[in-house]
């Protein structure tokens, strides 16, 4: 991480509750893509990095038996009120509280950038059975639609963009070659709630309460504006960027 990064990553935490309630689930194609569901079964899945269980609750959807690891309290606490049927657990990627070969699969949603990459991907490697699977998968804005592109450049901040999805894994010894796939969804919007979507971004959450109420501003006009979402409810197009490799 940068220097920046940590206060960055931390920012999510400042409004776990419209994180929840704003944010996308992710596709149970891209999860069962990422497990490889079919060819094997996993039973046990470590959610990494968990923050309010967007994930954990497309895993509990699919029938898996889901540990959720989180650093964050208030994000922690968001998840194990809601999916209580998941194991909540503070901890963190690089010191993951479970034992050695304990988990059948682990999965990293929107998180995987904020790691120490060596140290995390030894400790993945540490509670994998072998065999199993690592997933990383991001939800980002569909950049092949022109109005969401201009969306984006009206929501900008001078806060430094962040992530752009790019999720490169470095080359480890405990994984085998990366797979990468692409899954299109969408997350029903309107102006105000595509606002409050666009507020849980740490872009947004990283400027002072001045330039964020200018920001919104101008995303509410654009979206007024446009055709495609001055009308009332809308899709926002999504795309989610999937990865997985096998523990050796």
């Amino acid at each position: 991480m940068t220097d920046s990064e940590p206060g960055r990553a931390r920012s999510f935490g400042r409004r776990p509750a419209a994180y929840h309630e704003h944010r996308p689930g992710y596709p149970a194609a891209a999860i069962r893509w990422v497990l490889d569901v079919g060819t094997r079964e996993p039973r046990h899945v470590l959610d990494l990095a968990a923050g309010t269980g967007k994930l954990t609750e497309g895993l509990l959807g699919l029938g898996f038996e889901v540990t959720s690891v989180e650093p964050d309290d208030g994000m922690r606490g968001v998840l194990a009120e809601r999916f209580p049927a998941a194991r909540a657990m503070a901890g963190t990627a690089e010191a993951i509280p479970l034992p050695d070969a304990s988990v059948d699969a682990v999965l990293v949603g929107q998180a995987f950038h904020w790691f120490d990459l060596v140290a995390a991907l030894t400790e993945i490697a540490r509670v994998l059975r072998p065999g199993g699977a690592l997933g990383v998968l991001w939800n980002g804005e569909d950049p092949d639609v022109d109005w969401v592109t201009e969306l984006m450049a009206a929501s900008s901040t001078s806060a430094s963009p962040g992530f752009q999805g790019g999720l490169e894994l470095p080359p480890h010894e405990g994984f085998g070659p990366v797979e990468g796939a692409l899954f299109r969804h969408a997350l029903p919007r309107t102006v105000e709630s595509t606002v409050g979507y666009l507020s849980t971004h740490s872009r947004l959450l990283m400027v002072d309460a001045a330039e964020r109420a200018e920001v919104l501003d101008r995303v509410r006009a654009y979206l007024r504006a446009r055709p495609e979402t001055a009308g009332g409810e809308f899709d926002l197009p999504l795309v989610t960027n999937a990865r997985r490799l096998r523990r050796r």
